[in-house]
């Protein structure tokens, strides 16, 4: 047995002393009380200085592919899995992947002009009020939206496009909002930006893009229709739901993301003529799609490292 083990086994003890107290002539409780106090002092300062000194001190390497040594146990171990997001995650850039999209991950801090100003967001720009989100004391931004990277996606294939190619990007990553926390909203997420622009990209193009991915992956055939929304940086700006998966019932209408055509001054802060391409952009959500996909009540569960919930995937 350790020291600190014995120390708490005679600090057990004097616990259990206190409760002899009682049979004690009255003239005697004190004494006894006093001594078994200053001794409790002691074995409890004793303990502080061991634990504080194992939480200090250097850390040995462990090799766990070594035997255990004679009479020994060897240790329990458990093998780790992948987080429900991040499986889902790589699902999601699968069928992009194979539908033909490049894929670019999201900063986690960026700064004003990609969060704003590349996104046709001027300075004092009223829709600045629906990003809200932290910032460091540098002047970094953790991004509110995956859409910061749309600038630098289009920088990166501009010149495929000008050699007759084709820009088309998925970008995944986490973003921050200043959110009040409850079963639907987080204040950190996962989302997953498109982005596809070429000579003669449409509105049509984008909503099959859309419902091929949505239909691959949720495994069946969904009816889809749009609403008319509002972005700084697509023109005509649209609201992309589905019919419910069966996971759901199947019945009634979800918002799924937000989408449109890109803003002909995106493409110019990019050095890209909209008067010769045109493009789509849209960003939505993963922590809601695989809410939908397997019936979740509460986004919530995904941060909590909830073991229970997390062995259900």
């Amino acid at each position: 047995m350790s020291q600190l083990e014995n120390l708490k086994s005679e600090l057990k003890n004097i616990n259990q002393e206190y409760a002899k107290m009682k049979d004690l002539p009255p003239g005697q409780r004190k004494d006894f009380g006093i001594k078994l106090n200053a001794k409790k002092q002691d074995i409890l300062a004793q303990i502080a200085e061991l634990t504080a000194a194992a939480e200090t001190g250097p850390v040995l390497p462990i090799d766990i592919t070594a035997p255990a040594a004679p009479g020994q146990p060897l240790p329990s171990l458990s093998r780790g899995t992948k987080h429900p997001l991040m499986t889902e995650l790589d699902r999601v850039i699968d069928i992009y992947n194979r539908m033909g999209f490049n894929v670019m991950e999201s900063y986690q801090l960026d700064d004003e002009f990609h969060m704003f100003e590349s996104l046709n967001f001027p300075a004092g720009h009223p829709a600045r009020d629906g990003y809200d989100t932290f910032r460091t004391a540098e002047g970094f931004i953790p991004p509110a939206h995956t859409s910061t990277m749309q600038h630098r996606a289009l920088i990166k294939y501009r010149q495929d496009l000008l050699n007759g190619g084709q820009i088309a990007v998925v970008i995944p990553g986490r973003v921050f909002r200043n959110e009040d926390v409850d079963a639907t909203h987080e204040h950190t997420f996962y989302q997953c930006e498109g982005v596809f622009v070429s000579e003669d990209a449409n509105l049509g193009q984008m909503l099959g893009v859309l419902r091929n991915f949505f239909e691959i992956y949720y495994g069946q055939k969904l009816r889809v229709k749009t609403q008319p929304g509002y972005f700084p940086f697509t023109e005509p700006s649209l609201e992309f739901l589905i019919e419910k998966p069966a996971a759901l019932g199947g019945s009634g209408w979800l918002e799924v993301l937000g989408c449109g055509m890109i803003h002909p001054n995106v493409l110019r802060a990019a050095g890209i003529d909209p008067a010769k391409y045109r493009g789509f952009a849209w960003g939505g959500g993963i922590d809601r799609l695989v809410m939908l996909k397997y019936g979740l009540s509460d986004v919530r569960f995904f941060e909590s490292a909830k073991l229970d919930f997390l062995k259900e995937f």
